[in-house]
């Protein structure tokens, strides 16, 4: 995934931005969506190239233990745009009917706007369909996408997967992943004399697995038909990155737009690889919540940095008004920190207690590297030593009783500041349990 912040000066309620150049800088944010962890070649995939996401990474800060803070789309989403982590709302999980992000809850794209911003996005919303819930409602100046999931035609049931511009219904493309590239590198040219704030979360590579010809030819070599048309997706998605950070470039934007890149979570089952992290997509194993996170601010980040401290993405809101020199109100309860000290080389940890989750009955929560983890509704919490087996393979729980009790009240306290689940989803109920329900459904059609 990849994103781009821009900042701009001017007055939020509640905050003064004071910024001692004539332009703030411009923010973009790039997220993929399930995308495999081991798939980029900045994390050892050598099946597709993918130079320009990699880019970011050499030209900026890779973060190696960055997390998304749900383990499915639109839970991991509140997080990115909020800054605060949703479960504060009761958005464990993918909204059901005309649920969608709650209307008390502010976005970055209010907050900059608010400053004097240019905001739009261009993909994938899944926040909510209503009109008080639609993007142009919730602080975006333009939108461009679909506002469910999904792009196959009848994937809702037999309902049509619908494209807007704005408020209108537009037509369809003949591939959404490189008209949202080309959508994005639009608005940039609009834009350019800023400051504008730009988000842009690609259908890619969640399923339907589709690419336009020439990236699948490139990839016929590959037997498994499903990880093809993934990869050649994969590629796609990194084009059109490309084209976005080329606009960037040709404009002389660089030194003035901090760019990152992650995935709104883990890949699922199937044709994505999160390589040695256990699970995927729908859990809170490592490889259903850790992402990749790529930040590059040419002028401001040294090339070619790595961090291994623990972040989650709800800490871009913060970033991204830091850089903007706006200091959060505290009634605005954001949840994440600036990675600004981390990015500028000022520091390298943060002042921070732990990291936290919860998805239905599952919880978890990190301090440091330890982390602990109660996977399903049956199992008990297990706790695990992420420096030594960042695959999750030696639960110690037994051996150290006193961290687990330490961690779970750790993770009490917190959850004790959110409500409840507003909407049921049993794929929360553990890994296992989604499987039966999946091979169960499977079996009813035959």
């Amino acid at each position: 995934m990849r994103v781009t912040l821009v900042f701009v000066l001017g007055l939020l309620a509640g905050a003064t931005a004071a910024f001692g150049q004539s332009r703030p800088p411009n923010v973009v944010l790039i997220v993929a969506d399930d995308l495999g962890y081991a798939d980029l070649g900045v994390h050892g995939g050598k099946e597709v190239g993918t130079p320009n996401i990699d880019s970011l990474a050499a030209t900026g800060m890779r973060f190696t233990s960055a997390y998304s803070s749900g383990c499915v789309c639109s839970p991991g989403r509140v997080g990115i745009l909020t800054g605060r982590y949703q479960n504060r709302t009761g958005h464990d999980s993918n909204p059901r009917q005309r649920f969608g992000l709650d209307l008390a809850e502010v976005t970055l794209a209010q907050r900059l706007k608010s400053a004097g911003y240019k905001t739009g996005i261009v993909g994938k919303w899944h926040l909510g369909d209503a009109k008080e819930q639609h993007p142009l409602s919730r602080g975006f100046d333009e939108f461009y996408g679909i506002l469910e999931h999904g792009i196959g035609p009848g994937e809702r049931g037999g309902k049509e997967i619908v494209v807007h511009r704005g408020w209108e219904a537009t037509e369809t493309p003949a591939d959404h992943t490189t008209a949202f590239g080309r959508e994005a590198v639009q608005f940039i040219e609009r834009h350019k004399d800023g400051p504008f704030f730009l988000y842009v979360p690609f259908t890619a590579v969640h399923a339907p697995h589709v690419a336009p010809a020439e990236h699948l030819q490139k990839l016929s070599h590959i037997a498994d038909p499903r990880r093809r048309r993934y990869l050649a997706m994969l590629a796609t998605l990194d084009a059109m990155v490309g084209q976005i950070t080329a606009k960037l470039h040709e404009l002389k934007l660089e030194e003035n737009t901090i760019v990152a890149f992650m995935s709104d979570n883990g890949g699922p089952d199937g044709a994505p690889n999160n390589g040695q992290l256990r699970g995927g997509k729908w859990t809170l194993w490592e490889g259903g919540i850790r992402s990749p996170l790529l930040v590059a601010w040419k002028g401001r980040i040294s090339p070619g940095c790595v961090s291994d401290e623990p972040v989650i993405h709800i800490d871009l809101a913060a970033t991204a008004l830091a850089a903007a020199r706006i200091e959060p109100a505290a009634e605005w309860k954001l949840d994440g920190v600036s990675l600004l000290p981390l990015l500028e080389g000022k520091a390298s940890r943060l002042d921070r207690e732990a990291l936290f989750w919860r998805f239905g009955p599952q919880f978890a929560v990190r301090q440091g590297h330890w982390k602990l983890v109660k996977p399903s509704l049956a199992d008990e919490p297990m706790l695990f030593d992420l420096a030594a087996d960042p695959g999750e393979s030696k639960n110690l729980a037994t051996e150290q009783p006193e961290r687990v009790k330490s961690l779970t009240n750790l993770w009490q306290a917190w959850n004790a500041g959110n409500i409840a689940p507003r909407w049921d989803d049993e794929r929360a109920n553990g890994e296992e349990a989604r499987k039966a329900r999946k091979k169960a459904k499977k079996a009813g059609k035959n």
